[in-house]
């Protein structure tokens, strides 16, 4: 079984008040949480990399709850959410792919059974690489409102052998958000599209 022994863990959050507009009533809470790790994998070719989705579990686990924490606790108010990996220089962009199942399970897991699909970015990057981690709402992937990125970065990472691995979540839409589209509260399907 491989090992991914942390190195640290990161929690960016952020309040948005506007985006050269109005201030907004109730502010936008987005947030990241990542972790720097060991990547068992790297400087080398391993042709069976699936059954190390199992190890990253508990990391997907703790991201999510360090992420709903730092958005307030209230699970029935994050309504966004993606994922990402920045692997080092030493790895192959399959090693971020590891992250698929345990971060988006964990998020989903954690926030009563999200229907939609968790947008996802990885990389192989260097030193203080940095990720446009794509967010999208929880449960239909047409709510256009949701669309978003937060950037993320780890300043003294990935090294070469390690790998960033990262969640991010959010409470609400783009704070100006005015280009149409299904409304969150017009959600009908609930079959993660619409």
């Amino acid at each position: 079984m491989p090992d991914f022994p942390i190195r640290k863990i990161a929690v960016i959050a952020e309040e948005i008040v506007h985006d050269g507009g109005p201030a907004a009533q109730k502010p936008r809470l987005r947030a990241a949480a990542l972790a720097v790790a060991k990547n068992p994998f790297a400087g080398r070719y391993a042709e069976e990399l699936q059954p190390a989705m199992e190890d990253l579990k508990p990391l997907g686990l703790l991201l999510t709850d360090r992420l709903i924490a730092s958005l307030g606790g209230d699970v029935k108010a994050i309504d966004s959410y993606g994922k990402g990996a920045i692997v080092g220089t030493e790895g192959e962009i399959e090693h971020g792919a590891l992250w698929h199942v345990p971060g988006g399970y964990a998020m989903r897991e954690r926030l009563g059974g999200a229907k939609a699909i968790v947008p996802s970015a990885m990389k192989v990057g260097g030193f203080g690489a940095s990720l446009d981690v794509p967010l999208g709402h929880t449960n239909a992937a047409y709510v256009r409102s949701h669309f978003d990125a937060i950037t993320v970065c780890a300043v003294d990472g990935p090294r070469p052998d390690e790998i960033v691995f990262v969640l991010a979540m959010a409470v609400g839409g783009r704070i100006h958000d005015r280009m149409g589209g299904l409304a969150a509260a017009d959600i009908k399907l609930w079959d993660g599209q619409r």
